[in-house]
């Protein structure tokens, strides 16, 4: 490990009282033992010699190999809380404003970079004995899933139009170019709402069925293309907003806003639509999210699917690992790869994936430029009712998940799904 000169340690402001009712598991450090933290301290450490971060202690002493700094205000409680609690330990010490960084993105980027090294090779094995494991509340049965669509969802419709472009979409834009500007940023959603209606073959007369509503701007899109558009979310404030905005445009007579989970979903249909759901779905759930599909959609249908994944050995690696993201943004949620889509439709239905496109650097670009708008808005979310830890929660949200897709540890694919008639005329009943 390399050490450089000691700086002047940096004057920190008097930090905000954490509401422990709130956030107790931020207000309160949690027990570790000595030995345990050390152990956290002494794999930091090892990191720091190989990696191009560095981190400032309080004494103005820096350790690490040079890059972006991260200021470290309480290195004890830094240590116990990734000793107790590893990745989700880090997030909450940032949340408790234990350490900081100006660059956020930029040391979040580093680690996702060397997100499989971090921890050594056979503390990896042993992830099973370590790695805390998911809750059963997490788990996306047909009772969990609205509390954990309500949980992200129905925080406030208010708060996500302060960050959000008009359209209101949720979901990465594609941009005309890179890097984006907050000027394209309706067109790039615009775009990408119309590469999935267009990998759909959606037009005049089609049936769609969209899962996932969000905010109803491709349901929107989609009518006014002429298609008869039945959209189904879990979240009662985007089905209320969503019913309000088609409303508005005058197309109630061509879209149905239903608060239906997707099992529970009748008919048939020419197209299915679904734009960043699958994520919300769990890997236990998988064959039955797609099995599903595959008996919504009409002969010679088209599937059209917006899927943030990741890559397949570290989805296997950490498949039942407990994250920061799943305890405070999306309980219950977890990252396919395109590999475990393609298996997952293989063995359980008779569709293939017959086209994919990737454009993870337009994510990244969509999370800049909504972090940029949080941050304008902070006054704004203050008046809505949300305190200073949630501020940043939500900021280290953006800026994590960001960094992922910048150093490629993410991407975002739109995959077209159709029906293999092979595979169908051989399957024990046929599919029709």
């Amino acid at each position: 490990m390399s050490t450089s000169v000691s700086r002047p340690a940096a004057v920190s402001p008097a930090p905000e009282v954490v509401d422990a009712a709130r956030w107790p598991d931020v207000a309160a450090v949690p027990r570790c033992s000595a030995p345990r933290a050390a152990a956290a301290e002494g794999i930091l450490r090892h990191a720091l010699a190989r990696l191009p971060l560095s981190v400032r202690l309080p004494s103005g002493r820096i350790l690490g190999a040079g890059g972006p700094l991260l200021e470290l205000r309480a290195p004890e409680d830094f240590h116990r809380r990734i000793g107790a609690d590893g990745l989700i330990g880090f997030g909450e010490s940032y949340m408790a404003r234990e350490w900081e960084a100006e660059d956020l993105v930029g040391v979040l980027t580093v680690l996702a970079e060397h997100a499989a090294t971090l921890v050594p090779a056979p503390l990896q094995r042993l992830r099973g004995a370590w790695a805390r494991r998911q809750p059963d509340e997490g788990r996306n049965t047909p009772g969990n899933s609205r509390t954990n669509i309500a949980h992200h969802y129905d925080l406030s419709n208010d708060l996500f139009a302060l960050f959000l472009d008009e359209t209101l979409s949720y979901s990465s834009a594609l941009f005309p170019q890179l890097p984006a500007h907050q000027r394209d940023f309706t067109a790039g959603q615009y775009r990408k709402i119309d590469r999935l209606l267009d990998l759909a073959a959606v037009g005049a007369g089609t049936r769609l069925l969209e899962i996932g509503t969000g905010w109803g701007e491709l349901a929107l899109r989609a009518a006014r293309r002429g298609a008869q558009v039945v959209t189904v979310t879990l979240s009662e404030e985007q089905r209320a907003l969503a019913e309000q905005r088609v409303l508005r445009a005058g197309l109630q007579d061509r879209i149905t806003v239903q608060l239906r989970d997707y099992r529970q979903i009748e008919g048939r249909y020419d197209a299915v639509v679904s734009v960043e759901m699958i994520e919300a779905v769990g890997a236990d759930y998988w064959p039955a999210y797609f099995a599903t599909l595959e008996r919504l959609l009409a002969p010679g249908g088209r599937i059209a699917l917006q899927a943030i994944t990741m890559p397949h050995d570290r989805m296997l690696a950490t498949r039942h690992t407990y994250t920061w993201i799943q305890k405070y943004i999306f309980p219950g949620g977890f990252l396919p790869s395109v590999t475990a889509i393609e298996d997952c439709v293989r063995e359980h239905t008779t569709l293939r994936v017959t086209d994919r496109a990737g454009f993870g650097a337009h994510y990244a670009e969509t999370l800049r430029l909504w972090r940029d708008r949080f941050t304008q808005h902070a006054h704004e979310v203050d008046r809505l009712g949300f305190d200073a830890t949630f501020r940043r929660m939500w900021t280290f949200y953006l800026a994590y998940s960001e960094a992922g897709f910048r150093a490629r540890y993410l991407d975002v694919h739109q995959l077209l799904l159709q029906r293999n008639e092979a595979a169908a005329a051989a399957a024990p009943n046929g599919t029709s």
